[in-house]
This record gives structure tokens, sequence and C-alpha cells, in this order.
């Protein structure tokens, strides 16, 4: 609304003026203290309180004394130092017409005669201003002093500025409005399509016009004239620059940055996926690229999980969740720096809720009440809900498009790469640029050494890492790692995380139907046997609907064992695979019988050697592993258990039952003789033929 159309508030009241209330007109015809009476057209009498009519939005002074609107307390900032001194000029003059003596007069000041508000007219001292400046040399009608009073009257000082000057400049100049929309135009189509130059968007701007107004009708600019316009237009949209960027940039919200607020481990987690810029081994000998998908609580940024798989499925999404919610058990190979009764964690106190806490690494177990996820089958699949709705969590997939909606699992991927990926054997860097020559040629991880080693980074590195967005809020400078964070919130919010048992976790894993034969159950060509299967072999399990085949759940990412349901009498059987003895054991009992120690706290000292030693055997690639002069060996005895319980590459949780696993461990053991060391020979493999090899070679 301009100035001059504002209402004007009543700045005093007299008998006979007239004002307007709530659209009526009424006319003051006696004050009563501070009580005032009001006749309207209709001859009706209405008595207001004056703060009534100070305070109301919807009255008008229609004649007698009234207040503008406040003008603006830096009226002239802004304005060349001429203009603003030609304003007060006027303002001086103005203000002695309105009120009989000019602004900040001394005290005790009298109007002159001709501008005396008490005996001479509005009029009449307007006509007398315009003679007395007439008369210095700056003529000028009263027509013109009414004019700038009443401007004066409606916006204060501004209202004496030459208009040529206070006008409002567009802010793409002279061009014309046409040419600026098409090129808007021009430029939003650029937003999802490969990046170009400018002169591909000056040719899509004639084409706009030309299809929206004619051939010829709007003439462009000349050529700088366009350069400036697209400039202005696209500054900040990176419009000829990375279309990765131009996307991520075109996604973000127009409004201001939110977050939402975690007080507690698990209130809020984030889940994602994304290929790692690292080589491995596949299981069919094949060097590729795997995908990453993780999972993080927001709350203390602790990564409950991560793993890796050649590509994402919805039950990786599942066995992630799964192993959120139960220990990570320390492993063969791992300092005991890195258990959790030497962490940050309060150890003692999740001892006493799960026994098996006490073979666990130092990561905690977060039970989610919400994940957030985007909008990739993987996550919204069937599978993935059921199995959040097992847990009663709350699933929450972001918009289309908003990845900054998880910021947080979006920002801990791009970590990995830069604080993990970039040290391992293999890694190609996160686009072709950064890719150095014959990386595939290196010698790379296998898919499960891989895994294993992310565990350990996990377990050693980021959860110690103090992190930026883990600041005490009474004391900024003060970073907390995630362990630190999650004991600090346990402390606060009194939380306490119940893991899933061994039966549950069971239970979330994926699962697949099949007969038990004489031999055992095959899964994926592994076959699978235990004596405790005798009594089911080759029987109908008793569900019709699965044409009486057994329910098997397996781990994708642990190999070594299968669980059977019992539809006779309830439970699980686990079955272990027949050619387990001929590779590396999952850990149980027998590993930490052997390595376990009683040893204070770890020291920093202690942390920072184990992440150290891991990223050093990670760049130098299986097969590589140097040990330097005076490290201690293993001996015969530590050799062989490690060889016979080591981990998996994602470990299984802890059984509920140990002697279970010391019993599975048992078993094994007896399948490898007698336990003395033999030499074996050395094993010459056979070459594997490589058609696109041979084809090169010139015969």
């Amino acid at each position: 609304m301009s100035g001059s159309s504002r209402p004007r508030r009543p700045a005093g009241l007299a008998i006979g003026d007239r004002i307007r209330v709530a659209g009526t007109l009424h006319t003051v015809i006696a004050v009563l203290g501070t009580d005032v009476r009001l006749a309207g057209t209709d001859g009706v009498v209405t008595d207001m309180a004056l703060i009534e009519l100070q305070t109301a939005e919807d009255v008008e002074v229609v004649t007698g004394s009234s207040r503008p609107a406040v003008p603006s307390s830096t009226p002239l900032e802004g304005l060349p130092e001429a203009v603003a001194a030609e304003a007060l000029w006027w303002e001086r003059h103005i203000v002695e017409v309105l009120r009989g003596i000019p602004p900040h007069a001394p005290a005790g000041t009298r109007p002159k005669p001709e501008y005396d508000p008490a005996t001479v007219s509005l009029t009449r001292r307007e006509q007398a201003k315009a003679a007395e400046l007439a008369a210095a040399g700056r003529p000028v009608t009263a027509s013109a002093i009414a004019k700038r009073r009443r401007r004066y009257e409606a916006r204060g000082v501004v209202g004496m500025v030459d208009h040529r000057v206070d006008k409002p400049v567009s802010p793409h100049g002279r061009v014309d409005p046409a040419v600026v929309e098409a090129m808007r135009k021009a430029i939003d189509e650029a937003t999802q399509s490969s990046s170009r130059t400018a002169s591909y968007l000056f040719w899509r701007t004639e084409q706009i016009l030309e299809a929206t107004h004619g051939r010829g009708v709007v003439e462009l600019p000349s050529q700088r004239s366009l350069y400036r316009l697209l400039d202005k237009l696209s500054a900040g949209k990176h419009t000829t620059g990375s279309a990765r960027t131009r996307r991520s940039l075109a996604a973000r919200p127009d409004g201001p940055f939110g977050e939402v607020d975690a007080w507690a481990p698990g209130e809020v987690m984030q889940m994602d996926s994304t290929p790692l810029d690292v080589l491995v081994r596949l299981d069919d000998g094949v060097v590729g690229r795997v995908d990453l998908t993780g999972v993080i609580d927001v709350a203390t940024r602790t990564v409950t999980a991560a793993v890796l798989r050649p590509t994402t499925k919805s039950v990786d999404a599942s066995v992630l969740l799964a192993r959120t919610v139960t220990p990570e058990p320390m492993r063969p190979g791992w300092v005991q720096a890195l258990a959790m009764s030497r962490s940050a964690l309060p150890w003692q106190r999740l001892l006493g809720i799960d026994a098996r806490m006490e073979h666990a690494a130092a990561r905690p177990v977060i039970i989610p009440e919400t994940i957030v996820v985007d909008q990739g089958k993987v996550f919204i699949s069937r599978n993935f809900r059921s199995s959040c709705s097992f847990l009663g969590i709350n699933l929450q997939p972001v918009h289309g498009g908003s990845g900054w909606e998880k910021g947080h699992i979006e920002r801990m991927l791009a970590s990995v790469g830069t604080l993990f990926a970039q040290f391992v054997a293999g890694y190609t860097g996160n686009n072709a640029e950064r890719r150095g020559r014959n990386v595939e040629q290196q010698a790379v991880w296998s898919l499960l050494e891989l895994q294993d080693l992310l565990d350990e980074w996990l377990v050693a590195a980021w959860a110690n890492r103090p992190h930026d967005g883990l600041r005490d809020p009474a004391h900024p400078g003060r970073m907390f790692s995630p362990n630190e964070k999650y004991a600090a919130m346990v402390e606060a919010a009194g939380y306490v995380p119940v893991a899933l048992s061994a039966d549950d976790y069971i239970e979330l894993l994926p699962a697949t139907w099949r007969a038990i034969n004489a031999y055992g159950v095959k899964i994926n060509y592994r076959t699978y046997d235990d004596e405790a299967l005798n009594p089911l072999r080759q029987q109908r399990s008793g569900v019709t609907d699965r044409k009486d085949l057994w329910e098997i759940h397996h781990d994708p990412y642990d190999v070594s064992r299968v669980w059977v349901r019992d539809h006779w009498n309830g439970g699980w059987i686990t079955v272990f695979w027949k050619q387990l003895h001929r590779v590396a054991a999952p850990f149980g009992e027998l590993a930490w019988d052997h390595t376990r120690r009683a040893l204070p706290g770890a020291t920093e000292e202690e942390l920072a050697d184990a992440v150290s030693d891991l990223l050093k055997r990670a760049h130098n690639g299986p097969g590589r592993d140097e040990r330097p002069e005076g490290a201690a060996r293993f001996s015969r005895r530590d050799r062989r258990v490690a060889a016979r319980t080591k981990a998996s590459p994602v470990s299984t949780p802890i059984q509920a039952d140990p002697a279970q696993a010391t019993a599975g461990s048992a078993n094994r053991a007896s399948q490898d003789g007698d336990g003395t060391e033999e030499t074996l020979a050395k094993v010459i493999p056979m070459p594997i033929f490589d058609p696109f090899a041979e084809a090169d070679k010139r015969w």
C-alpha cells in the first residue's frame, strides 16, 4: 500500500471532526474525559473510549487533525549525498509551513507572522513560502509547495526526494521483460539436462520467444547484455557448471533450513545406500564395485551397522536392521582396546541388562523408534516394512528428490569415502577424473574381507572420533565422540536398550523353503547338515501351503550356518556348512577362551594404534600384511585357533546359549583331526581363460 493511501490515525479529536469507524461515517459531538460521543449519519449516538479509537484497525480520520504513519528511521540511507541534502532542505521549509517554525528550532522560538497557524490559513502559508523561495532565487509555485506538503504528510522526508532519483531500478536493467522471462525458462529447463554453454541458452531463449510471441516480434539485446542477464538469472544455480551440483541446488528447499531434534538414542535414525568407491573381488572372481548400506543414529551419530553387497536388496535392509538391534561381538585379530568393556560406553550397566555384552565390541545397541529412508524400492519394500512393523518402528520415507531430509546419513556415507575408502587398496575415486590407471589390476580385497575391515573401522575409528555435530551446548568448543555422546544421553535420558534375543534376530533374517534330504539342506550350492536333523530327514513339515517344505532362515553376510525352524516341536535348529572346516569359521566361545584378557580401560594411544594398523592393512591389500621387526609372533596354538575361529565378514550375533556355540566349535574342531599341524604342499592355481585377453593377442 502506498503512503498516500494509508489510513490516517487520529492525533487528537475535537468537536466537529469527522471519522470513519468500520466503514461508517461519524461526527464527534462531545468529548467527555477519556470518552468520545459520536453521531452517525443515521442519527444514532455512540460513546466510545478514546483508547479504542486509537488502537482500532478500522478507524480513519476524514476531516480534522491526523497523524500519518511513522516513517522509516533511516529514510535517506543509500541515496547520493547531494540528493539527501536537498530532501532535508525541503523538509525544513515544509515543516515551517505546517507548524509555523522550522525543525530543531530553539525552545521559545515564535513563528513568523506569515506562517503562524493560529492566524494564517494553510493556503496563505503555502503562498507565503512560495514568495519567500522565489525572492531567494528558487522560483516555485504555491501549488508545488502544496504537493510537497502532502507528500511530506504521507511519507515523511522521503516524500521530499526527487522521484526521478528515488524511482526503483529494475534488476535486469532495460532488457525487455519478455526476454527475461524466456531466459528464465531456458535456465529452468537446463536444471535436469546435461550441462551446456551460454551460447546454447541464448539460442534456446530465442526459440522460446519465437514460440511465445512469434518470429521477430521481440528483439534480443546485444551479446554483452545477454551475458550480463545470464549472470544475474543463473547466479548460484550452476547452469553451465556441474550437473550434479545443479540438481543438488535445485532440490534445496526455498525456506530456512530446519532440523529434527533427537534427545535420546534411537529417537530418529536414518538409512541409505550408495556405491562404494573401492573395487572388490566378488564371489565369482570378477573385480567390481559394491553398494554400501548403512544406518546412523541422529542423536549420537553412531553408525549401528553397515554392510556391503554387489546390489542392495530389500533383505539387506532387513538384515541391517537386525544387526542394529543386536550386540556386535569381538572378533579374532581385533585389539582388546575395541572391546566394550574398554570403551566410554556404560558397559557395567549394559552388562546387567544383557549378558552378551561381556563379549561385545564397543558399538552400542540402539533400538530405533523412527527410521527415515528415501523412496528407493529397497526401503519401501514389503519385506522391510514388515521387519519394521515386527519391531514396532515408525518408518518415515522422505519426499521424492529430497535427499536433504536425511542429510546425516548422506554425510556419513560421504565420510566413509574420505576417512576409510581412500586408504583401501583398489580405491577408484568418486568420479572418472579422480580415478588412477590400472586400478583393477591392484591386489584388491574380497567382498567378505573388505566387510570385515569396514566393521573394524567403524568400531575403532568412527565411534571414537570427535564429531562436529556433537558439541556441548554450554561449551561449544567441546566435541564428543559418538560413544561419549551415547554414554551421556544414557545418563540424561534414562535410555535402556533392550537388545533382540538370538531368536528375534533369526526371525528378521530372510527365509527360504527347502526339503531336508539325506545329505542335509542345500542353499546356494552349499550343503548344511547336522545330527539334529536326523528326525526330520525326508519328512514332511506339515505346512501344506508350502508343499510340506521346511522354513530355513539364513544370513546373506554369513554363509557359515543356517537356521531350520522345527515345525514339530518349535524353536530353531542351527545347522553348519559341511565345508566349514576348510575355511575360516565364525568365532565363538573357543576364541574367547583363548584371547580373553583382563586389561584396564583402553587408552587413546591404544585406539590410535589400532586405527593406524587397520588402515595400513587395508592399504597393503590381501597377502601383503607387513609385520615390523620385533613385533610379537603368533604361536602354533594362536594360529590354529585363529584359523579355526576366524570371524566371518559380518558377525553373527552372539548366541543366546554360549554352550551351543562352544559345542559347535568343538564339533568343527573334531573334523580337523588331532589338532597337530601339518605341512601343506604348495598350491599352484590353474590359470583362468580370459577370452578378451586372448582376442588381443597377435598370432
